[in-house]
């Protein structure tokens, strides 16, 4: 019953109806966190800051729910933490609190007097002090009779909640317009819709830039700040410097497949790869998206994602393993290196800089695509849309393009049931003990007969690899390495590393700062700015060598034809102590156009 109270402290709400439930729902998080601590980042550290954020977003936790979200030995929740608690506890509806106070009402008149009111609440229950209770009679006695008319209580609960939400969002919202003053928007900043775009035409490419952000004052900006301009030409979008080798087709070839994979926060991610090369030789070494459309004249639309590949040396668990060489060059889609590599165990680390390859906001289809049906006899087959994504799903995770799906391409590497696997090879389309594509539909329909049509777990399947309600993979780029060898024939497998991303941040970092001269920003000459023009990207990473965090304001307003992987024109990088960090990646919206980069970093002081 102290829930009661804790109704009448709601400071925080929900969002306007056009954003998806998911937006409204991250929007209430972020205004009930806000309202209680400074920063999303900051950690809850007791149980009762736990139950005060519940309550600003409208929550009512019993001591028992309290309990179980925060367990003897537990010392902090952050704000992902938050968000899942949020999930399970649901609000008090005002049908419900009439309910309860229907039960106490003994006379049936309406009101529950302050002395029956005292009683329960202090005596019952998870129980209230004297003071708590009268507290509650402070707000709710309007006519200050004694009386607690509990119908007039429940509106007035309602009617504060819709208030203390309304005056929330205008906080929340007052809030972000200051942030972005200081830090950008996504939403508002972004040169180009954070969706993959393919190059356009030239009329067709209209790339916006937004200048309504405040910037810091010029003041501040000549005391401690670095502007970089790059302009890059139209044209061409294969290197001057490329030669493939005349006899490649006598070379040692071998290939393997990749995914490029958008995690919810973000994130890419991709397997590594492990490449052995026996002697000393030259290498051709390739990666491009791998374009799955049946139309020539109609490519794949993630065949304009920018794709890099790093070699690295080092052992599998070091994360600073020694950068050898990445893919410079360009020709269309592909992007590659000529050299000699030594004998040795090299690993390849995908790349992609998330120009092209990025979240976007989920717009609700119009028609979620069936994946199965009913036929006549009232069996059910596999509709024809998903066949053809599932056809799609199997060149992908076909990593070596044989045709067909051993136990390790099936489960991406991960441990399966051999048993399992077998009693699989049994009663599927099988070929040299291994899965056929046919194979691969008959097992995806027996998943379907299995839950009786219910579609839901094929489509957490589908929404993994990147396919969104309409069958569209949106969030997912597949890849095709490939290795060509002048004197020895090359091994190459697929790997799954643990400190993959952490190995690739660093092999990327380094690409970046070994051939950029570094410039310090005036007034903090610990602080270096790398830019690397490349011949498709322009990167920069950011060197803090002082003994302080550092957060640097980024300004590319004044660039043209551009998309910066940060998608965003305007924002903020906090930078640690002693630390390198990876700023952004900036490519042309429409190579066919002459593109400028025009950034300005500049010092945030700290408060």
């Amino acid at each position: 019953m102290q829930s009661i109270k804790a109704v009448l402290q709601i400071s925080h709400g929900s969002t306007p109806s056009a954003r998806s439930e998911e937006e409204r729902f991250y929007m209430k998080c972020r205004a009930a966190y806000l309202s209680v601590f400074r920063s999303s980042l900051v950690n809850m550290t007791s149980k009762d800051q736990l139950c005060t954020v519940l309550q600003k977003a409208g929550r009512n936790p019993s001591q028992k729910a309290l309990d179980k979200y925060w367990p003897p030995g537990t010392k902090k929740l952050n704000f992902d933490d938050f968000c899942e608690i949020l999930k399970k506890e649901k609000p008090a509806e005002p049908d419900q609190l009439m309910r309860i106070f229907k039960k106490f009402d003994v006379s049936c008149d309406g009101y529950i007097s302050h002395e029956e009111l005292s009683r329960i609440l202090t005596s019952s229950g998870e129980k209230m002090s004297p003071k708590e209770v009268d507290e509650i009679f402070s707000l709710a006695d309007v006519n200050k009779d004694g009386k607690l008319d509990y119908a007039e209580f429940c509106r007035l609960l309602e009617s504060t909640a819709e208030q203390c939400q309304t005056a929330a969002l205008k906080k929340l919202e007052a809030d972000a317009k200051l942030k972005r003053q200081n830090f950008g928007n996504q939403l508002d900043n972004s040169p180009q819709s954070s969706e993959s775009q393919p190059e356009l035409p030239a009329s067709e490419t209209q790339p916006r830039t937004d200048r309504s952000s405040s910037r810091p004052s010029s003041a501040r900006i000549r005391r401690s700040s670095l502007s970089t301009v790059i302009t890059m030409g139209a044209g061409s979008t294969k290197s001057g410097r490329l030669v493939e080798p005349k006899s490649l087709q006598d070379w040692h070839h071998t290939l393997m497949r990749g995914c490029f994979y958008l995690e919810e926060d973000g994130t890419i991610v991709s397997l590594q790869y492990r490449l052995v090369i026996p002697e000393t030789t030259s290498v051709y070494l390739t990666i491009r998206p791998l374009n799955l459309s049946p139309i020539p004249e109609k490519p794949s639309p993630w065949m304009c994602v920018d794709t890099a590949l790093y070699v690295v040396m080092g052992n599998e668990t070091k994360e600073d393993s020694n950068l050898v060489c990445f893919t410079e060059l360009r020709d269309k889609e592909r992007f590659l290196w000529r050299g000699e590599l030594s004998a040795g165990s090299y690993l390849l680390l995908p790349f992609t800089t998330g120009c092209r390859l990025m979240k976007r906001t989920r717009k609700t289809s119009t028609k979620t695509a069936q994946l199965v049906n009913h036929t006549q006899s009232g069996e059910l087959e596999l509709t024809k849309e998903f066949k053809a994504a599932l056809s799609d799903i199997f060149e992908v995770i076909d990593l070596d393009g044989s045709g067909l799906l051993s136990l390790e391409e099936y489960t991406s590497g991960e441990k399966c049931d051999e048993d399992a696997w077998a009693i699989c090879k049994e009663n599927f389309n099988t070929k040299k003990n291994e899965l056929t594509r046919q194979g691969f539909l008959e097992l995806n329909l027996m998943e379907a007969n299995d839950r009786e049509g219910d579609p839901r777990d094929l489509w957490l399947t589908l929404e993994a690899m990147g396919y969104n309600h309409s069958l569209e993979m949106v969030e997912a780029c597949p890849f095709v390495i490939e290795v060509y060898c002048e004197d020895a024939k090359a091994t190459l497998q697929a790997v799954h590393l643990d400190s993959g991303i952490k190995m690739l941040n660093s092999a990327v970092q380094r690409s970046i700062t070994s051939k950029a001269e570094a410039k310090s920003l005036k007034g903090h000459e610990n602080v270096l700015i790398y830019t690397y023009k490349g011949e498709s990207r322009i990167s920069s990473v950011i060197a803090n060598k002082s003994n302080q965090k550092m957060t640097v304001h980024i300004n590319n307003e004044q660039s043209k034809n551009c998309v910066s992987s940060r998608g965003m024109s305007v924002f903020a990088v906090e930078v640690p102590a002693r630390t390198k960090m990876v700023c952004q990646h900036v490519m042309a919206l429409n190579y066919q156009q002459e593109w400028t980069y025009n950034c300005v970093e500049t010092i945030i002081p700290s408060l």
